[in-house]
């Protein structure tokens, strides 16, 4: 099964939340920080109590690799907890020249054995293209992220009048001739989303930035029903694994994506698949 066919069939399913373990060893209830394992056993439990409910999950690199090799460790055992049919993110934000892109696609696709990575273009398609032969994958491409420095580059307005995250927009749209390619778009830029849905064609949509960035579900599920719409995930990362901070916290977890589903299901009905 590809990584396309899995988003599709969750969506199908209603199912749009991807869960972000951006998982903090300074966040974890207090019982796991001495707990040399301790990352691993709170992303063991968030995983159990949310993969009935994710349409996918999301690893943000950084909250790993700063633990170095234990870290690393921690990483490769936490890909290896979710269903199959569910996919995995790499949230690593690649994106080089020649071999070295190379080495980084083997490294996510082969090594970790992840179904999907993020990846920044600024080097052009040459930079991307060890990971877009990988044709069975998803390869979000940063277009307008949701932080508020978007402003300093996405936004700046080209000679053609369009922003540059409109150019690259356009570009990453031309390069999916495999249905392997993705955008990331914040969904705190709910205008844009608005203003440039109709050109996502059929490009794979990750939305970070809903909850503590600001970003509203019901809106971001809205203006896709609106535009008839799926093929699209809503990353939460804070909102659902720090839900609870003490021993119920899974518990929280499961509760909380149950909810967001509501949300995001409750425009399903009348949404017809895009691919």
């Amino acid at each position: 099964m590809t990584s396309q066919e899995k988003i599709l069939n969750k969506n199908n399913e209603g199912k749009f939340i991807c869960v972000g373990l951006d998982t903090d060893i300074n966040k974890i209830p207090e019982f796991l920080k001495n707990d040399p394992y301790g990352v691993f056993k709170f992303n063991q439990s968030i995983i159990e109590a949310t993969k009935d409910y994710a349409a996918g999950y999301k690893i943000n690199f950084a909250f790993y690799e700063s633990a170095g090799s234990a870290g690393i460790n921690e990483l490769e055992r936490t890909v290896e907890l979710k269903p199959q049919d569910i996919i995995s993110i790499a949230d690593a934000k690649r994106g080089d020249i020649g071999n070295t892109s190379e080495m980084y696609a083997k490294s996510v696709y082969e090594h970790f054995k992840f179904d999907a990575i993020t990846l920044h273009p600024y080097m052009g398609k040459d930079s991307l293209q060890p990971f877009l032969d990988f044709t069975n994958k998803m390869n979000y491409v940063l277009v307008l992220t949701s932080n508020p420095g978007s402003n300093d580059f996405e936004k700046l307005e080209l000679k053609n009048g369009r922003f540059l995250y409109q150019n690259i927009l356009q570009n990453v749209s031309d390069w999916n001739r495999d249905n392997n390619c993705g955008i990331v778009f914040g969904a705190t830029k709910l205008d844009e989303l608005k203003t440039n849905i109709n050109n996502f064609g059929n490009l794979s949509i990750l939305l970070p930035g809903v909850g503590a960035q600001g970003g509203s579900l019901e809106d971001v599920s809205k203006t896709f029903n609106d535009n008839k719409r799926k093929n699209y995930l809503v990353n939460v990362s804070r909102g659902i694994i720090y839900k609870s901070n003490n021993a119920d916290f899974a518990e929280a977890a499961h509760n909380e994506i149950i909810a967001l589903n509501k949300i995001s299901s409750s425009y399903k009905n009348s949404v017809k698949e895009s691919i």
